[in-house]
């Protein structure tokens, strides 16, 4: 027989959910440890309150800079809202931050390009971490090589095995 708590289709789970009865229970003020509920149930996360009171805030923040930008001061006066900033902000705000995103991009890839060496430079292919490969491989008796030590590739091995035509 099939366990009566496994769930297996949206109709059990909706016939699971309506056979629960909620649990009340009144603690004495010293058995309370917390501000939340009962027994293992707590309210929402602060995280999740502070997303919610933030997204609402960021709309009513919207609509209120959408009117104050777009509405006729007519209109606002006869609605009793007679104090607000210059519109001239409504520009000036939007500008100012759009020019400082486009001059910090500018200065990080300004800086970037100061801070690496030119492609002439000999550090781009030595620095102090560079290894050079040992050359002399000790000779082993049988098949078995010994694993050679890490190490830096030259330059010129490089080019010799890049662009000499092996045929």
């Amino acid at each position: 027989m099939e366990d009566p708590y496994s769930v297996s289709s949206p109709r059990r789970i909706l016939s699971l959910s309506k056979k629960r009865r909620a649990t009340i229970s009144f603690l004495a003020a010293d058995e309370r440890t917390s501000g939340f509920g009962v027994s293992g149930e707590h309210g929402p996360k602060p995280s999740e309150v502070y997303g919610f009171v933030g997204s609402i805030t960021t709309v009513i923040t919207t609509v209120m800079v959408l009117v104050w930008a777009y509405v006729p001061e007519d209109w606002l006066h006869s609605i009793g809202i007679s104090y607000y900033p210059s519109r001239h902000w409504a520009l000036t705000v939007p500008a100012y931050f759009m020019v400082t995103v486009v001059l910090a991009l500018g200065f990080y890839i300004g800086l970037n390009f100061m801070s690496t060496p030119s492609p002439t430079s000999l550090n781009i292919m030595f620095d102090e971490f560079s290894r050079e490969p040992l050359s002399s491989v000790p000779s082993v008796d049988g098949d078995e090589q010994p694993i050679e030590s890490i190490s830096d590739i030259g330059i010129n091995k490089i080019n010799y095995l890049m662009f000499n035509n092996v045929n």
